[in-house]
């Protein structure tokens, strides 16, 4: 199995700007999740926290990683992986 390339949108980078201001451990988590998304974006050896959400069209974000407090949500386009938004979940969801 050959590496996926990671890209962003420019969508998820303005997002990304946004949130690092108020949380700076969002880059730590940020960095964390490429080499997943480089080597494993369909999670097929169940190691990381992917979830196939459903009812989303494709090029919506179909899959979303979870990384502490964040949620990025991604498509994938035969080898590339487009990271299309992130977001920070609140202290009251659960």
């Amino acid at each position: 199995m050959s590496g996926f390339d990671v890209q962003t949108t420019k969508h998820f980078d303005r997002t990304l700007k946004k949130l690092e201001h108020a949380h700076p451990a969002l880059r730590e988590e940020y960095t964390a999740i490429l080499p997943i998304l480089a080597d494993d974006p369909y999670n097929r050896t169940r190691r990381h926290p992917i979830k196939k959400l459903t009812g989303v069209a494709p090029g919506e974000g179909q899959y979303r990683i979870r990384m502490s407090r964040f949620r990025f949500l991604y498509d994938i386009d035969k080898q590339t992986v487009f990271l299309k938004a992130c977001a920070l979940r609140r202290e009251d969801t659960y």
